[in-house]
């Protein structure tokens, strides 16, 4: 019987990765409850577990008297002699082994409960430490269960979470799929430990490019920051610590092909990676691309950029939804503040206009929390929005889109009032010039249109027609032997054939 008991824990070992040590001790440890109970707390007592023979033996230690007041510590002379078959005497220890039977069923089943309860202690310490110690490290794991917010992924046969908040939100997720996150914490439970992966976190995007471009893993090239909207976009600040690298292009790699690993992972997600600098100014410019910017003013104390740009330029360093400027803020650590070239800040609208689309309780919710205007919203963090209540990411998506869209069309709209301002306030035609005109076409006068014909033909002046005629004769005709042929009347300065690129113009 101790034979297969020490065979069970053996083959514990082997499953559950146990060291057998701490299993040899954890079985120590339950047998001798199991004496205690049998025999009380005074009773003196060995338990020796020997893994590899495969043994478990208890021993009895009890001293030899001539009268036994306690039985647990003391045992007569004759008992002993009898049991030991050795001449014992009075003050000596009588040593014996307690068969397993001895014990009972009732104290088996407690101690295989007890056992059991221990070695599940042991497992969770396991895979805490074992967790733990791979945080911001990149598994790989097969989908088993998906739930309606967290999704259950078999790693070694340890249970990972992937919450809804840490997925990518376009990624669609089916049971056998092989995938892959980074773990982000490890939480300890009354049961197993909960062990969150993800693959929204800023982590899994720095570990992918670790994997993909062994110049960052040989520590050549350091990744300095990095902002993302899983899913969508992120920027990348790199440096290179290698004059003789460019830590841009080995990122992006020959023909993009290092980046776009990445990409395909992240589901398409757009990255720009940019060359990281101390000086904030060129820091801010490079993180505001693909726009260009006609001035900034750092205020280091607050930590705020003004940025002008020029008007056609606006929209690039918003970006989608205000996604461009919001990640350039975040990249930088500056609130950047954006300004239209000869104007005033970037157009905005009151949140109050937005009432009926978002309800009278989220729109005071939004209020509540300090979003007055669709700048608010669409500049504030994921997270911020996340944590007002009946809003999830599908939401706040709908609900910066209706925003930025409006955003879009307001200005517009706001452009073609002044287009139509300027228009209005061009000089017209004098008002008695106009009224003139009009009373000497009604009393039969010639205005001064049909007086100018008549009197430039009795001149005997040439009209603009006959004028036009030798003109144009005598623009097509040769040119003088030594000067110039004049350029073709085409509106353009002529060819002179010193740049023959022809540069095609900007989208």
């Amino acid at each position: 019987m101790n034979a297969e008991i020490v065979e069970s824990f053996a083959q514990m070992v082997r499953e559950k990765g146990i060291d057998r040590d701490i299993l040899a001790g954890v079985v120590e440890d339950v047998f001798s409850m199991m004496v205690r109970k049998k025999y009380g707390q005074d009773a003196k007592f060995d338990v020796i577990v020997n893994m590899e023979k495969g043994d478990i033996e208890i021993f009895l230690e009890r001293e030899v008297v001539e009268t036994v007041e306690n039985p647990v510590t003391q045992v007569d002379v004759e008992t002993a002699r009898e049991r030991s078959g050795e001449r014992l005497e009075v003050g000596e220890d009588f040593v014996e082994v307690i068969p397993m039977e001895t014990f009972g069923r009732r104290l088996v089943v407690s101690a295989k409960q007890n056992l059991n309860q221990r070695i599940k202690e042991i497992e969770r310490e396991i895979v805490y430490n074992e967790y733990s110690n791979t945080i911001g490290e990149i598994v790989v794991g097969e989908i088993y269960q998906i739930r309606r917010n967290e999704i259950l992924i078999n790693h070694n046969r340890n249970e990972l979470l992937l919450p809804k908040n840490e997925q990518i939100f376009k990624e669609r997720y089916k049971k056998g799929d092989t995938i892959r996150a980074v773990v982000k914490e490890v939480r300890k439970t009354n049961g197993n430990p909960s062990v969150i992966v993800s693959r929204a976190d800023p982590k899994f995007l720095e570990k992918l490019f670790e994997l993909e471009i062994p110049e960052i893993y040989d520590g050549i090239i350091e990744i300095k920051r990095i902002a993302r909207e899983p899913g969508e976009r992120a920027k990348v600040a790199v440096e290179s610590h290698d004059d003789r690298i460019d830590a841009v292009g080995a990122c992006v790699g020959m023909k993009g092909v290092r980046i776009h690993t990445i990409v395909r992972e992240l589901n398409n997600e757009n990255i720009d990676v940019i060359n990281f600098t101390e000086q904030p100014e060129v820091f801010i410019q490079r993180a505001l691309a693909p726009s260009k910017l006609k001035s900034i003013e750092v205020i280091s104390e607050n930590r705020i950029a003004n940025v002008v740009v020029a008007a056609d330029q606006v929209s690039l360093a918003i970006g989608r939804n205000g996604q461009n400027i919001r990640l350039a803020s975040k990249l930088t650590g500056y609130e950047i503040n954006l300004i239209k070239e000869g104007g005033d800040d970037e157009y905005d609208i009151e949140l109050v206009d937005f009432k009926e689309d978002l309800g009278e309780e989220l729109y005071l919710k939004l209020i509540d929390a300090g979003l007055e205007t669709a700048k608010d919203v669409l500049n504030a963090k994921l997270d911020t929005l996340l944590a007002i209540e009946g809003l999830d990411e599908e939401k706040i998506r709908a609900m910066r889109e209706k925003m930025a869209k409006d955003l879009a069309e307001a200005e517009v709209d706001d452009e073609e009032e002044e287009e139509v301002s300027e228009e209005s306030a061009a000089p017209a035609a004098p008002a008695a010039e106009v009224q003139d005109a009009l009373t000497a076409e009604a009393q039969g006068e010639p205005t001064a249109e049909a007086q100018d014909a008549p009197t430039t033909e009795a001149q005997g002046e040439p009209t603009a027609e006959a004028q036009d005629a030798p003109a144009a004769e005598t623009k097509n005709a040769p040119a003088a032997e030594g000067e110039n042929p004049p350029a073709a009347d085409s509106g353009t300065e002529p060819h002179t054939g010193e740049n023959e690129d022809v540069k095609e113009p900007n989208g």
